[in-house]
């Protein structure tokens, strides 16, 4: 299934809004732990650097170990964290909740605390659930490291507070790519619908439909496609304005000397040429090919007529099964000497139609020679005639080679000849086409190769045009 451009646009500017809105959430949901992480240790730093500050201003002459055997609330009466006090070496002294610690696996921020550094540290314990922050600093008396200090802090309501903000940051970017979706949508719109507007008049131009104008006025490079398909049909309407006047000029012009050669053919055969059948024959040969080039040039005027719009439907009501009898009986002596079997299917309530019905008949010969021209000897050629709801179907088929479906499409244009070589000037098709769309109707050919070809023309059984 073909994607229009609409869908691609609209996805293309959704996966930049979406990969934009995803790289600031995680910027800003780094950023708000960064910024509350950094918060926590800011408060354990000064804390821990008080209760340090502290003891060695009221307590440097009592030991650790005489603090912690005495009880005495130094180091944690300035705080609501968990304390530890370690001696020089990480060996753990005291732990305001009780905890004893594997000394044989020391926590980052102690190491750098036994290096006389200020430690921060933060993970897991297995007697907290969730991620705890700690920090280490070392007690020092003359550059020597005499204890270690440790603030260790349950980062739980910190990660809560981080997930409600987390949750809050993603809602909004939800509702970002929603509003931004719905721009996109008019923004995709705003692209799209002039130039489905210039693709739509692109193709009735394409269809014959010349007269058509794109309204589309952009100063874009769509507006400038508007203008250049304008262009072009102004272009083509005065080249095909052209090629009518010439088809005219030269059909009147043609029809003078084809009658004067044909005249002089009639003549000379009634000479006597003692029977010198070469003579008689050439004579005969011109006067057929002067008949076969008139009636060239009589469809030729025809179709310059039907083109230029100079054709003016002579309508009356007339029994179709009658015009359709008469053509029948015109075109039998054909059939039977080219050996091909005509059969003729006539509805008894055809009645009375609304039409011209001189070119009601030009376009049932015309189908019907065509199906002659192409139905090889021993074939058949049917000519239907029937109604159905409210219109007058015709349907000429034969048994002949068919048309192919490289050539399908194109066999009503006018001019265009297909690849088999009885195929001629290529207006034939073109001018019941126009009788047809004169009676508000409809001509469509339906073949396969090697299986013959059906034409169907539908006409209503109403008004026509004047």
């Amino acid at each position: 299934m073909k994607k229009s451009i609409k869908t691609r646009l609209v996805k293309n500017f959704m996966l930049v809004i979406v990969i934009t809105v995803l790289i600031l959430e995680i910027g800003l949901i780094k950023a708000v732990k960064e910024y509350y992480y950094r918060n926590i240790e800011d408060i354990l730093k000064n804390q821990i650097e008080f209760s340090r500050d502290y003891y060695l201003r009221y307590f440097s002459s009592d030991s650790l170990e005489d603090i912690v055997i005495d009880d005495v609330d130094v180091f944690w009466q300035h705080t609501n964290a968990e304390v530890q006090i370690l001696d020089p070496e990480g060996r753990l002294l005291m732990d305001s909740l009780g905890v004893i610690n594997d000394d044989s696996n020391l926590y980052p921020d102690i190491k750098a605390a036994i290096n006389g550094e200020k430690g921060i540290w933060t993970g897991k314990v297995n007697y907290y659930n969730n991620t705890v922050m700690s920090v280490s600093t070392a007690i020092k008396e003359q550059d020597r490291v005499i204890g270690i200090i440790r603030f260790i802090t349950s980062l739980k309501e910190t990660d809560d507070t981080i997930r409600s903000v987390s949750f809050l940051i993603l809602s909004m970017g939800l509702v970002v790519v929603f509003i931004s979706g719905l721009v996109s949508v008019f923004l995709a719109n705003s692209i799209v619908k002039p130039l489905k507007e210039v693709t739509d008049v692109a193709e009735k131009m394409a269809d014959g439909q010349l007269k058509v104008r794109s309204q589309v006025k952009l100063q874009d490079e769509i507006g400038k496609l508007s203008d250049t398909l304008n262009y072009m049909a102004e272009e083509l309407i005065k080249k095909e304005q052209i090629k009518n006047d010439f088809i005219s000029s030269i059909s009147h012009e043609l029809r003078t000397p084809l009658t004067s050669i044909k005249g002089w053919a009639i003549t000379l055969k009634s000479e006597d040429f003692n029977e010198n059948e070469i003579i008689l024959d050439g004579l005969e040969i011109i006067e057929k090919e002067s008949d076969r080039l008139t009636t060239m040039v009589e469809e030729l005027l025809d179709f310059s007529r039907f083109v230029s719009g100079r054709i003016k439907l002579e309508k009356d009501e007339f029994e179709i099964e009658d015009t359709i009898n008469i053509i029948g009986k015109q075109l039998y002596p054909k059939a039977k000497n080219n050996e091909i079997q005509f059969i003729i299917n006539i509805n008894n309530d055809l009645g009375y139609i609304l039409g011209d019905e001189n070119r009601i008949k030009q376009l049932l010969i015309n189908l019907l020679d065509n199906a002659f021209k192409f139905t090889p000897e021993g074939g058949v050629v049917i000519l239907n005639a029937f109604k159905k709801e409210n219109n007058l179907i015709l349907e000429v088929k034969d048994n002949g080679p068919g048309i192919s479906e490289e050539d399908l499409p194109k066999v009503k244009e006018k001019f265009y000849k297909g690849k088999n070589s009885k195929s001629h000037s290529g207006i034939g098709l073109s001018i019941c086409d126009e009788i047809a769309k004169l009676h508000n109707g409809t001509m469509e050919i339906l073949s396969n190769i090697n299986e013959g070809t059906l034409v169907r023309v539908t006409l209503p059984l109403g008004e026509v045009n004047q």
